[in-house]
């Protein structure tokens, strides 16, 4: 589906284009105008009827009352000529398309001996419009390599101006997409786009990888790509959005305090849905509906930071999928829901707050739209992509010394990829590490029932909505690609399926992706696309796609369709990190031996603690509300000090029940998050690689550890008999299950030392004197 300009663009760029040439506009006018009489767009007297009109009309707004004779006859002359540009402008921008205005340029220059050459470098790229560098590129473009040479840098120019007006103004995403977008690439994102602003990062890297893998793939894999439909809403109508509707007083959000900030949020989103569009916008959306037909959508947050590196915003904004099942007025306004919740997420405290950690909160933060048609498949009355996921160049936590980081890990699972990216609650994708793809964190069969997935997100098409389901309620045996996605469960032993004709009952399958890692090229190709996208990037990567399994004859076929890219930050370090020896046991406070990265975190003073007994004990949302606001505060409270912070469960999971529920701005300043579990302490620990939560720890260099109490040292008494600081800070304010711990108290003129040892897999937390150049350990 292509948008067309609207009038009004193309006017301001016929307008635009001639003030380029302000001696010569009157000539170009003149064989405009005769276009025009030739082509019978105009008859010429009755221009010049309307013409002198309406330079009538004009001389009476401007408190003439007798235009015959109060006005100069030179004065009158330049009057209506003027008043006949704009109209020459007018109805060529109606009736004519641009190719057109480029050839009577060109006439003109020809009539003044001007070379081609000179023609190239006759305008200012950077104040041109749009259709003067497209023609002007295009032009290039078409050029055979002898005659191109001398114009190269000239058509390097204009992609970086486009790339900067159109996709993104960061200047590592430009240096590497000006080399692979032609005009043509950007010619074709324009059609797709509404709005003169940007496009905003998510879409950015999503048409950038692909057209990389378009270019450098291999011949088999580049058959397996596909691209999602996609429609791009410009950042400048998220202002406009602000100014019809009232709005524009939200806007020092971003410089309130974080009480207000939270106070505020639903009343912006309230304000927000209330919302309406201009007649434009509301005739694109119908536009989108219409190409899309019953096929569901997704709106996607695209703001002008988002996936840039070391910012990736990783589930800072929403995204809102539309099933589009309903009446046609009953889909547009579901669709202009999302885009106002989506437009409202800009201001969300989480935003906000992540913003001024990473000193970006001056930065003018527009809201651009990715809006896409969900890839998918019909599954009785559901929808839903067969695989889906998110994929890292890089594999920095590995659960066997065998798994090469270079090589990557993909968190995989069945119907949309939500599942994959946020840390939902009792729940479990599959981890796959590139370089082996069948060595899982468990290997028991009880273990990998235990870890499997049990619920899918996905789109319920009859009731019009997205929903979570049990995997088993969904799950048949008449599932297309069944065979690669599950495996039967006979008394404890997982037997692949190989017949369509499947002797179990929906209870005895489990999604083990195996036979997917074993039947299918799936982690070579995608080890394959990650490294492409890695080398060009010059930078690890993570992609989010969904992928399907085919089958052609007997021989299966993967296709995969890339829906995200973005640089990927992990922790680069360069130090010896080995655990010294002789360190007494009195002075150990916690180790971790589940998937471990290097690194080293020195002079913690404070300990930020939840106590497992105190937070299972809270029995109603308020009180852990409570809970999680005191850590935020803290957090705040203790800018510029060393701390961690230790608690039972999962932190950062969706699930208040099964951890500590907060979001990254509330724990932000933190060096680390340890989390705890054992026998009525917390459940087993979940690897949250390749999550939204796991993306902001690694931006913000905090480390993610797991101890498990009964199996990893844990000092009872340093957590529990040491004092509790935590009134200090919050004035008085008594949370019985948080307590903040002062190094000191426990040990005077110590500090604790964090030493995290990826080589091993092992991490300790111990005791070290104040006194500097003194370290007992290491002597």
């Amino acid at each position: 589906m292509t948008f067309p300009p609207s009038a009004s663009d193309r006017l301001l760029s016929v307008y635009l284009t001639l003030t380029q040439y302000p001696i010569l506009a009157s000539r170009i006018r003149e064989l405009m105008r005769q276009e025009m009489y030739s082509r019978n767009i105009l008859d010429p007297q009755q221009f010049m009827s309307e013409a002198t009109a309406k330079a009538v009309q004009s001389q009476e707004r401007e408190g003439l009352h007798h235009p015959l004779f109060e006005e100069a006859a030179e004065t009158w002359e330049n009057r209506k000529g003027l008043v006949v540009d704009q109209l020459t402008d007018f109805y060529f921008a109606s009736n004519l398309n641009f190719d057109l205005l480029n050839e009577l340029i060109l006439a003109v220059l020809t009539e003044r001996g001007v070379d081609s050459e000179k023609v190239l470098y006759e305008f200012n790229p950077e104040t041109a419009p749009l259709e003067l560098l497209f023609n002007q590129g295009m032009m290039i473009e078409k050029m055979s390599a002898s005659e191109r040479a001398p114009y190269e840098a000239r058509l390097r120019e204009i992609k970086v101006v486009l790339i900067r007006n159109m996709i993104s103004d960061q200047l590592r995403y430009i240096n590497i997409a000006k080399d692979w977008f032609t005009i043509s690439d950007l010619a074709e994102i324009r059609r797709h786009k509404l709005g003169h602003g940007r496009i905003g990062g998510k879409a950015a890297g999503m048409i950038l990888a692909s057209r990389i893998l378009k270019e450098k793939a291999n011949p088999k894999l580049k058959e397996t790509l596909r691209t999602p439909v996609s429609f791009y809403l410009g950042s400048d109508l998220f202002y406009t959005f602000l100014s019809v509707n009232n709005l524009l007083h939200w806007n020092d959000q971003k410089y309130k305090d974080e009480e207000q900030m939270r106070h505020d949020y639903p009343l912006i989103v309230e304000d927000f849905i209330k919302g309406d569009f201009t007649p434009f916008v509301l005739q694109y959306m119908e536009t989108i509906l219409s190409a899309a037909g019953d096929r569901p959508l997704i709106v996607r947050s695209s703001s002008l930071l988002e996936d840039s590196f070391g910012t990736a915003f990783a589930g800072k904004y929403d995204s809102i999928f539309v099933p589009n099942q309903g009446k046609p007025e009953d889909n547009l306004c579901a669709l202009k829901e999302a885009i106002t919740r989506i437009y409202a997420s800009t201001l969300n405290p989480g935003a906000l707050l992540y913003r001024r950690s990473r000193g970006l909160i001056d930065y003018d933060e527009r809201m651009a739209l990715l809006i896409q048609v969900v890839e998918g498949q019909k599954f009785g009355q559901y929808y839903f992509p067969q695989l889906a996921g998110v994929a890292f160049s890089h594999n920095q936590y590995r659960w066997s010394k065998q798994i090469r980081p270079e090589d990557g890990f993909v968190r995989l699972v069945w119907g949309l990829g939500t599942r994959a990216v946020d840390r939902v609650g009792n729940d479990y994708p599959r981890l796959i590490a590139l370089s082996h793809p069948t060595l899982r964190p468990s290997s028991s069969a009880k273990a990998i029932k235990r870890y499997s997935q049990q619920y899918i997100d996905l789109i319920n098409l009859k009731a019009d909505r997205f929903e979570t389901l049990p995997v088993r309620q969904v799950l048949a045996t008449d599932y297309p690609g069944l065979r690669y996605i599950a495996q039967i469960d006979q008394d404890g032993f997982f037997s692949s399926i190989h017949s369509k004709i499947v002797d179990a009952g929906p209870e005895q399958l489990i999604l083990t992706f195996d036979d997917l890692m074993l039947r299918t090229p799936f982690a070579q190709q995608m080890q394959g696309l990650l490294q492409i996208l890695e080398d060009e990037y010059r930078s690890a990567v993570d992609v989010e796609f969904t992928a399907e399994v085919v089958e052609k004859g007997n021989q299966p076929q993967l296709l995969f369709t890339l829906i995200q890219c973005r640089p990927l930050t992990y922790f680069k370090d360069g130090k010896e990190n080995q655990i010294p020896g002789g360190i007494a046991e009195e002075d150990k406070i916690f180790s971790s031996s589940i998937l471990v990265a290097g690194g080293r975190i020195e002079d913690i003073n404070y300990v930020v603690y939840v106590s497992p007994e105190k937070y299972h004990s809270l029995n109603t949302p308020s009180d852990r509300h409570q809970l999680e606001r005191a850590i935020g505060k803290l957090n705040a409270a203790l800018d510029g000090e060393s701390f961690i912070c230790v608690g039972p469960g999962r932190w950062g999971t969706s699930n208040p029940d099964l951890g500590v529920h907060v979001d990254y701005a509330d724990i932000y300043n933190t060096k680390a998050l340890v989390e705890l579990s054992g026998t009525d302490i917390g459940i087993e620990p979940e690897p949250s690689l390749g999550t939204h939560f796991f993306q902001d720890l690694l931006e913000g260099e905090i480390f993610p550890l797991s101890t498990h109490i009964g199996e990893d040292i844990f000092n009872h008494d340093f957590f529990v008999n040491t004092s509790n600081h935590a009134g200090e800070w919050l004035h008085n304010e008594n949370i019985e299950s948080l307590k903040l711990i002062r190094v000191g108290d426990f040990k005077p003129n110590f500090h604790i030392e964090l030493i995290m040892d990826g080589d091993s897999g092992q991490a300790l937390a111990f005791l070290v004197p104040n006194k500097q150049g003194v370290n007992e350990y290491n002597q």
